[in-house]
């Protein structure tokens, strides 16, 4: 049941003046975060954590769900503008996007992107509300072996769904994190495994200098590999659609943004699978499919709202599981501990305030980065002219200091520069580098849950397989490796036999 008198006491702490200041400040920064090619979400997300150990738990939550939003939002305006994606969750953006602006409506485009983001976290919030205290609910009859099986089913899931035309590659990837996570002294016994006589390696992998080099540096090599040099595109138009347009689209922003919540909920698939879903299902459903890829309105709405729902669905399972739905709501995670908020199946008894401040907090930046991108579109689109030989040396040293920042560690700055080449190496092969991030990130739940249970059971992997919900996850992980192992061992042999 939802606590009405809580969640009214949530929003007039989002309205006052020092909140409405931080929401403000946090989601333009993150608009323009999103906007820079190499600015990932992530990225922003780890170096925004390190700033804000010294404020109250909730002002930072606040800070960073406005950058959040915000950045995913923010990199619509590369890809339509440069057709290049300020984010991977705006690849799909730029499909329809950018055709718009070489037909001379830039502004036109821009403003659907707006539109379309607003109405996207709008649904995933309303989703969030009603849905987190029924998993909740749900989560309380989790117990250790559900928990392995889960963060296995996030793992192979991750790796089907960011890599749809090699899903091999996306285990491999996901498996590699798993492998890593694997360093350091071990649950039970304490045990330093895989350490090499590192002393700084019985500790573990950091998680956030481990993710802002997979996605920050990585960029920044890519950026500097693929040497492209755009030009920005003058166009003008008509901002803001109207409502008759919007009115038209209401299908399929309810389709788009119910989808886009849904992959949200799936570990490790993130924003950027959202959008692709929505916009496959807006084509499935459309009447003009010939148009998507040549500057279809309705293909642009799609995308957005798919990619901006995707951010409230992804945080429903950090809340209620303490398991990641994407790559920035991990940072999530990890700043929710560091400010003593402890997420689980029990959040909604031990801190269902947080709950509802944070659906107070992602409204009221998805109305603040409505407002603002409708009004700084003009002067943001003048950052992007800033010379790339000036903008990358900026972003290696907020990555280095981010890193370094954690902990104090220099291990940390080698770690962000080992997973950068490592991530840029992956990349350069079309492995991607959510179920690797993934993987680091819930190989603790794993190894922690496989020994306890087996303890418990005292060796026996009869429990496993025989618990209703651990059953029904088993069958779900071991199906989705062979409905898609099959076809790829059937190929690779059809390729020996040549």
């Amino acid at each position: 049941m939802l606590n009405t008198p809580a969640i009214l006491n949530a929003f007039a702490t989002a309205l006052s003046p020092e909140y409405l200041l931080i929401t403000l400040w946090a989601t333009v920064l993150g608009i323009i975060i999103g906007m820079l090619p190499g600015l990932t979400a992530t990225m922003g997300l780890a170096l925004l954590t390190t700033l804000t150990f010294q404020m109250e738990s909730f002002q930072a939550i606040t800070a960073l769900l406005g950058l959040y939003v915000g950045a995913i939002y923010g990199g619509s305006r590369t890809a339509i503008i440069l057709n290049m994606p300020g984010t991977p969750a705006s690849a799909a953006t730029s499909l329809d996007g950018y055709p718009l602006a070489r037909q001379s409506r830039a502004r036109e485009a821009l403003g659907l992107a707006t539109i379309g983001s607003f109405f996207g976290t709008m649904v995933g919030v309303v989703l969030l509300l009603f849905t987190a205290p029924i998993l909740a609910t749900y989560a309380l009859k989790f117990g250790t072996y559900e928990y392995f099986w889960l963060a296995l089913f996030g793992v192979v899931i991750s790796g089907r769904l960011t890599a749809l035309n090699d899903p091999l590659k996306g285990w491999i990837a996901g498996f590699l994190g798993l492998l890593f996570a694997m360093a350091g002294q071990e649950q039970v016994f304490a045990y330093a495994r895989f350490s090499f006589g590192i002393q700084d390696l019985t500790g573990g992998i950091s998680l956030i200098p481990a993710m802002v080099g997979a996605f920050g540096l990585v960029e920044i090599l890519s950026s500097i590999s693929n040497n492209q040099k755009p030009k920005i595109s003058e166009n003008k138009g008509r901002l803001l659609p109207k409502a008759r347009e919007v009115a038209q689209n209401a299908g399929t922003i309810g389709r788009s943004g119910i989808a886009g919540t849904l992959m949200g909920l799936i570990p490790g698939v993130g924003e950027d699978i959202g959008a692709w879903v929505s916009y496959a299902i807006a084509k499935r459903f459309s009447r003009t499919k010939e148009m998507f890829g040549r500057g279809s309105t309705e293909g642009l709405i799609a995308a957005e709202t798919g990619n901006s729902a995707a951010v409230p669905g992804a945080i429903i399972p950090v809340l209620t599981l303490a398991i990641p739905g994407s790559a920035p709501s991990a940072v999530l995670l990890a700043a929710l501990v560091i400010h003593g908020v402890q997420p689980g199946p029990m959040i909604m008894f031990t801190s269902a305030d947080m709950v509802y401040g944070i659906v107070a907090a992602i409204t009221l930046a998805a109305c603040v980065m409505t407002v603002a991108g409708v009004m700084l579109t003009t002067p943001l689109l003048a950052v992007l002219r800033i010379p790339r030989e000036r903008l990358l040396p900026v972003i290696f040293v907020l990555c280095t200091v981010g890193a370094f920042a954690i902990a104090a560690r220099p291990f940390d700055v080698w770690t962000m520069l080992g997973f950068g080449v490592l991530g840029f190496i992956l990349k350069q092969m079309d492995y991607p580098m959510a179920p690797l991030v993934l993987g680091l990130v819930l190989g603790d739940l794993l190894d922690k849950s496989l020994r306890r249970g087996l303890n418990l059971s005292e060796g026996s992997l009869e429990p496993f397989l025989t618990r209703p919900i651990s059953a029904f996850l088993a069958i779900a992980t071991l199906m989705s490796l062979a409905l898609l192992l099959v076809p790829t061992l059937r190929r690779i042999a059809k390729r020996n036999n040549r």
